[in-house]
């Protein structure tokens, strides 16, 4: 299959044989589709350097262009632009990659790229999930696969913040409602406290346990959630292993190796304002105790050490401010350059037909992650999470998310795979024998609808590493919408079981092609392609 990588080693031997300047040439699709299928800009990069117009450039490039089986024709259009057509055979070709990639389909085949470690959702085990970790969920899996479609080695990673004030803050407030005793000041007041409370002395758990228990309860059900989410963690890492193993102390003692560290009044300070922060960060207080800040330290280290080559760390809007903080520490433990990306999500809004909701019916509190997932579903849930760039605050309307209407993005979606699926279920009743792949005549393929749709499916591996490199699953998801447009399209006006047998044949493995790339797309958003709905 001809993309842009083979492009490219045309247009470089042309610019050799013209006597031009070396240039790798970028390649865009065209936003018009009459204006071919790739474009490049190359000639209007080398104007300035070789001191031509940029169409007297192109049209030298024209002149020495190698002739490709895979394109049928090369325009020069605007101020210099080279547009690029491909033959028929090459979009057959397509049809036939996509299914024999099967699964891998849109995958890359480069060199492996390394390992990275994505820590997403990470909130206190003090209570349930709220709705806005869901979509933290749903962004640091998602994420997580499009990583790992690219060949990258990944770990999907939560931290647990189980040491500290707020942990003894909960299980000292679960304790106390146990055992009948007034909520310490400040303490957790929500209905789950109570109830969790009423499991333990149902289930016999003596005073002296009840921290412990309390906490192993609660984290076991923001797991509990998350799986039901269809999100599964390699690593669940414990705040508590970095105090008791010593690593808060080992990271302290190799910042101030590096000179970072200074002593005021008998506390240590990480001097994060010589790396752009606004202000010098506590690490050992003057009682000898390690901060938070202390403990981020460590298990940034923990990451490195433990073999992450890039750390992702996706965290919400109100925690802008330790975006300094963070790189920070990467710089004065001397990680390289680009090993930290933190990635900030901005907030949801949840309504209901156009009315905010911030209430639980249940509770009269909040509403978890865990009631959304009941009334909405995890395919509904997850799909809404992830239309929306992360840059973007998200209103989630749960009446419209569970409208079963072409109108509503993820039914349209998965209804379009639902329909596939029954196509697919006609022509075997039709007996209708699609043969081998290798023998369909897909030169029959000629109908501007079937030619459309295989371009939109040509677009899926160059779609996943944009959203890759990108972060941005958001584009998997509106890619999935218009390859479903366009099969559409393709349905209404071709009849894919017909009295032409080979061109039945034909419209059958088009099909099929459709479905891989729809599954391949919906399942780097965790979302499932239904054969029935």
């Amino acid at each position: 299959m001809i993309g842009p990588d083979e492009l490219s080693q045309l247009v470089r031997h042309a610019l050799a044989a013209a006597g031009l300047p070396e240039r790798e040439p970028a390649f865009e699709r065209p936003r018009q589709r009459e204006h071919g299928d790739w474009a490049t800009n190359v000639a209007l990069a080398l104007a300035k350097p070789v001191g031509k117009s940029p169409r007297e450039i192109a049209q030298l490039i024209l002149d020495h262009l190698p002739t490709h089986e895979s394109v049928a024709a090369v325009e020069l259009a605007g101020p210099g632009f080279l547009n690029f057509r491909l033959a028929h055979g090459a979009l057959q070709q397509i049809v036939r990659t996509a299914i024999q990639a099967g699964e891998a389909w849109g995958r890359s085949t480069s060199a492996a790229m390394g390992a990275v470690n994505v820590e997403f959702v990470s909130a206190n085990p003090t209570g349930p999930l709220h709705v806005g970790a869901g979509r933290w969920a749903a962004a640091g899996d998602s994420i997580a696969a499009l990583f790992a479609a690219s060949g990258w080695q990944v770990t999907r990673e939560y931290y647990l913040n189980d040491a500290g004030n707020q942990m003894e803050l909960f299980t000292d407030s679960v304790r106390a409602v146990a055992t009948g005793q007034p909520v310490p000041e400040n303490g957790y007041q929500g209905s789950y406290i109570a109830e969790l409370a009423a499991e333990m002395n149902a289930a016999g758990v003596k005073a002296a346990d009840s921290a412990e228990e309390s906490y192993q309860r609660t984290r076991a059900r923001i797991a509990n959630t998350l799986d039901r989410f269809g999100v599964q963690y390699d690593v669940w890492f414990s705040e508590r292993e970095l105090h008791q193993s010593g690593a808060i102390e080992r990271a302290v003692e190799r910042l101030k190796a590096g000179g970072w560290v200074d002593e005021d009044e008998g506390a240590l300070f990480l001097r994060t304002t010589a790396f752009g922060d606004d202000k010098d960060r506590v690490l050992i207080r003057s009682d000898g105790r390690p901060t938070y800040f202390a403990a981020d330290c460590a298990y940034m280290l923990s990451k490195a050490e433990r073999g992450a080559e890039r750390a992702i760390y996706l965290l919400g809007a109100d925690h802008h401010g330790y975006v300094k903080r963070l790189q920070a520490v990467a710089q004065a433990l001397g990680l390289p350059d680009g090993w930290l990306e933190v990635i900030i999500g901005q907030l949801v809004n949840l309504f209901r037909a156009g009315e905010v909701v911030k209430m639980s019916k249940r509770t009269g509190e909040m509403v978890t992650f865990d009631e959304l997932i009941d009334e909405v579903g995890t395919d509904a849930a997850r799909y809404t999470f992830l239309r929306t760039s992360l840059d973007v605050t998200l209103d989630f309307d749960i009446a419209e998310v569970v409208r079963q209407e072409r109108e509503n993005p993820v039914y349209y979606v998965q209804y379009s795979h639902a329909r596939i699926a029954g196509i697919l279920r006609t022509a075997t009743e039709k007996g209708l024998q699609p043969g081998e792949l290798a023998d369909a005549q897909l030169e029959l393929l000629t109908h501007a609808t079937e030619q459309e749709l295989i371009r939109r499916i040509s677009a899926l591996p160059e779609t996943v590493a944009y959203a890759a490199a990108e972060r941005a699953p958001h584009k998997v998801a509106r890619y999935a919408e218009d390859l479903a447009e366009g099969f559409h399209r393709f349905y209404t006006e071709c009849q894919v079981v017909g009295e032409d047998v080979e061109l039945s044949r034909a419209r059958y493995w088009l099909v099929m092609a459709t479905k891989q790339t729809l599954v391949n797309a919906l399942a780097l958003l965790g979302v499932s392609a239904p054969d029935r709905m």
